[in-house]
């Protein structure tokens, strides 16, 4: 005779199916969110930075289009370690890209920033 079940969740005697592995709905929910808590709060906070990266674009490039300073761009909190993509242009021009906004340094610790499809169809 099989040895019985137990919830992989609780620990709880499993009644059913030869198959279930949980006993209830809210146990299978509570292991795998605890199962994939880590990866959740890191992926998290990454997409939290980039979504403030280009909020700060956004806010700085009203028009689509700015030169900023790079202490502007850090006195907003925008953070250099996190972009979405990069793409470098046919003269040479590395933009970072936050989704849909670019920047690309300039001389003297400045930025171009650019919102991607409206002024880089030449790129």
């Amino acid at each position: 005779m099989d040895q019985p079940k137990t919830c992989l969740s609780c620990g709880e005697l499993i009644v059913g199916r030869i198959d279930k592995k949980f006993c209830d709905d809210q146990c299978r929910s509570n292991f795998n969110n605890k199962a994939n808590s880590d990866t959740t709060a890191e992926m998290r906070n990454i997409n939290n930075a980039l979504r403030k990266n280009r909020r700060i674009l956004i806010s700085l490039s009203p028009d689509g289009k700015a030169k900023v300073s790079k202490q502007k761009l850090l006195d907003n909190g925008f953070n250099f370690k996190y972009h979405t993509h990069t793409h470098t242009t046919q003269k040479g021009n590395v933009y970072k890209l936050c989704y849909d906004y670019g920047l690309t340094p300039l001389e003297q610790d400045f930025f171009m920033i650019i919102k991607w499809g409206v002024f880089n169809q030449n790129t």
